[in-house]
């Protein structure tokens, strides 16, 4: 029971963190029908501008994590949506999908020559030990995780759904010929899906590198967890993404113990793949009826 317990914490956490990656993705798709697969290499990176500003700059943990978020937001949201998007979109999706493709080998490759192919210890925010609740011990680790991506997600979702700013970038989602019509800004607003999305995989970023390292391959497996636990949840719902991941990463634990460690990374494809055959809309997404 014990065991179980714990495994369930340390699933929950690293769903979690699935959980924000992938409503990154479910936002940049809803307002610019755009499927980012650099989305893990966006994970992996703003860790590495902590770290630079730490060596290099000489500044705080904190002031070096408030670099990296600034540093996020302007590389990995404006700068990715005006330089790569905008001008690939034109060409369509395809291309696009291409373009990212290509982006995430090379932020992948640049992080390997810059800083080696060696793991780097990122520092700990938080202490690490064991806390007791109801005579279990249960990773301190694993509850901060999980109680800054709640805070995270539901300061997001009061936010999409309880701010005049939120609605608009809805309406966006939901219909952009309309809401333009209807005197949103919709290029503004889609650029604040990117500014978001942005935020979102540096806050995952921080949580996931002191666990796993800071190191160029990070992006591999939370990129393709994150894009899985989209889709099954439901690519076109907030919550979708948000059960997806905390499904996933449930799993992932689970199997690895109760199972076999050397099938943990089938389990996710095998869900996709059960997913897709079943409920393709996704677990918790809303079926969208097109006309022909």
């Amino acid at each position: 029971m014990q065991q179980l317990v714990q495994l369930l914490v340390a699933g929950l956490a690293t769903g979690a963190i699935y959980a924000l990656v992938a409503v990154g993705f479910m936002l940049i798709w809803q307002t610019s029908q755009t499927i980012n697969f650099a989305q893990g290499e966006f994970v992996m990176v703003p860790a590495f501008f902590a770290l630079a500003a730490m060596k290099w700059g000489g500044l705080s943990l904190v002031a070096s994590l408030g670099v990296a978020l600034a540093v996020s937001v302007i590389l990995l949201g404006v700068v990715f949506k005006y330089l790569l998007v905008n001008p690939m979109l034109k060409h369509g999706v395809l291309p696009l999908v291409i373009s990212t493709v290509a982006l995430s080998i090379l932020i992948k490759e640049g992080v390997r020559e810059f800083y080696g192919a060696e793991a780097q210890p990122f520092p700990v925010l938080w202490n690490s030990a064991d806390i007791n609740i109801f005579g279990m011990p249960v990773s301190a680790q694993s509850l901060v995780i999980l109680a800054v991506a709640v805070v995270v997600v539901t300061a997001l979702q009061l936010f999409l759904g309880h701010t005049r700013l939120g609605r608009c970038m809805q309406a966006t989602a939901q219909n952009p010929p309309v809401a333009l019509i209807l005197g949103i800004p919709v290029e503004r607003m889609i650029l604040l899906t990117f500014v978001i999305n942005a935020a979102l995989v540096a806050v995952a970023s921080v949580l996931i590198s002191p666990i796993y390292l800071a190191k160029f391959t990070n992006g591999e497996t939370l990129g393709q967890a994150a894009f899985i636990a989209a889709i099954v949840g439901g690519f076109n719902q907030a919550r979708g993404a948000i059960a997806g991941g905390l499904i996933l990463g449930v799993l992932d634990n689970l199997a690895a113990v109760y199972i076999s460690a050397q099938y943990r990374g089938a389990i996710p494809l095998f869900l996709l793949i059960f997913v897709i055959l079943f409920r393709p809309e996704g677990l918790f997404g809303r079926r969208v009826e097109r006309t022909v």
